[in-house]
């Protein structure tokens, strides 16, 4: 297929979660994660939209999290049908006439045109779309000097809450999960405009055959070019459909969904032990992924990195790359469901990463954490 032309995305600027306890999402973020409170939903709106919010802020990194009221909001609908989630993913773009007119021409199913606001500093101006993300929509936005959040939601003065002392910069990406990837590969691609990016597939089988069980994934990641946002998306392999982790994540979920978002920072080993003080749970990674770890980053063609090895062992750092001294650095947190002991908290959770030099996505990692998933699931009973 040919280039299709760009939407004139700039960047991924905000999720919106939908939550059951948003005293309980103000203090994950608040005070485990270190970010900035910005500000809340007013009276007004939330007597209008039946549903209250909080925003949350570090770096480029913009949170929204809304507590339905009652039923008939959005965020009450999602959690009708869904555990806690995202329910849409929010993008800065160049021209909002443009990026309409190009979601139209390409067969894009609009929920509203183009709304228009105003405040005293300048323009905003925003639609919403549907998409083959489950129940996750996207919204395109144009600001012109508004200073506002949202129209209904108004700033704190001060901010509260925490100081982003772990240097949260960006979203790297957003994974989510499908029983049947084709048709969002296919959107992102015909509708959107991204280009194929990097892939990989693997199963429990390869390392041991003949078993009567097992799990296995295909993942495909798209991208745009023009503001490198990336979304990987993943699929259950043969054999063993039902036990593979990404089936067992729509059925926690109840459908297709997102499954995580990745942050940027500067220094993940800084992040992490700092996480960690906070009581931040992690996913575990076997001491067999460290013991060969040196091995490994000499047939990757690594060569020596700047971290210690026994440091990262000791908090549970992945390493991965493809070339000299050029590398990433990651960490995953265990989902919701896990860290509230409660499945309709939902199988969402945060990857924190840092990049140096690599902008793949760590095909050795990518098995390291399947593992590590679905070593959680055989102890909780599910395989």
């Amino acid at each position: 297929m040919a280039r299709v032309e760009s939407l004139g995305i700039n960047r991924l600027e905000s999720i919106h979660y939908y939550v059951r306890d948003l005293e309980r999402s103000r203090r994950f973020y608040t005070e485990l994660m270190d970010f900035a409170e910005v500000g809340v939903s007013d009276p007004e709106i939330e007597q209008e939209g039946h549903q209250r919010s909080a925003v949350f802020q570090a770096g480029d990194i913009v949170i929204i999290c809304s507590e339905p009221l009652t039923d008939v909001s959005r965020a009450g609908r999602f959690l009708r049908k869904h555990p806690e989630g995202v329910g849409t993913l929010i993008f800065d773009v160049q021209d909002i006439e443009r990026t309409f007119t190009l979601l139209e021409q390409r067969g894009g199913t609009f929920i509203t045109d183009i709304q228009r606001f105003q405040d005293d500093f300048g323009t905003l101006a925003f639609f919403n779309i549907t998409t083959p993300f489950g129940d996750t929509t996207f919204r395109f936005v144009q600001r012109n000097g508004y200073r506002s959040l949202f129209p209904g939601l108004k700033h704190h003065q001060p901010f509260r809450g925490g100081q982003n002392r772990f240097g949260y910069s960006r979203f790297d990406h957003v994974t989510s999960n499908f029983q049947t990837m084709a048709p969002a590969l296919l959107w992102l691609e015909h509708v959107m405009g991204f280009q194929r990016y990097w892939e990989i597939a693997f199963h429990t089988e390869d390392v041991s055959h003949g078993s009567d069980h097992g799990s296995g994934l295909r993942s495909q990641v798209m991208w745009d070019p023009n503001s490198s946002v990336k979304f990987a998306n993943n699929e259950p392999f043969r054999p063993f459909f039902r036990s593979s982790q990404i089936n067992i994540f729509t059925e926690d979920f109840r459908g297709d969904g997102v499954q995580h978002a990745a942050l940027a920072v500067p220094d993940i080993i800084s992040t992490v032990r700092g996480l960690r003080d906070r009581g931040m749970e992690f996913m575990p990674t076997s001491g067999s992924y460290y013991d060969a770890l040196p091995e490994r980053l000499t047939r990757l063609g690594i060569g020596t990195i700047d971290e210690d090895l026994d440091l990262l062992r000791d908090l549970q750092i992945l390493v991965d790359g493809d070339r000299e001294h050029s590398y990433l650095l990651q960490i995953f947190m265990k989902d919701a469901a896990s860290l509230y002991h409660h499945q309709e908290a939902g199988p969402f959770f945060f990857e924190i990463i840092q990049r140096k030099g690599d902008e793949g996505f760590g095909g050795g990692n990518f098995r390291a954490l399947f593992e590590s998933i679905e070593l959680e699931h055989r102890r909780e009973g599910r395989l």
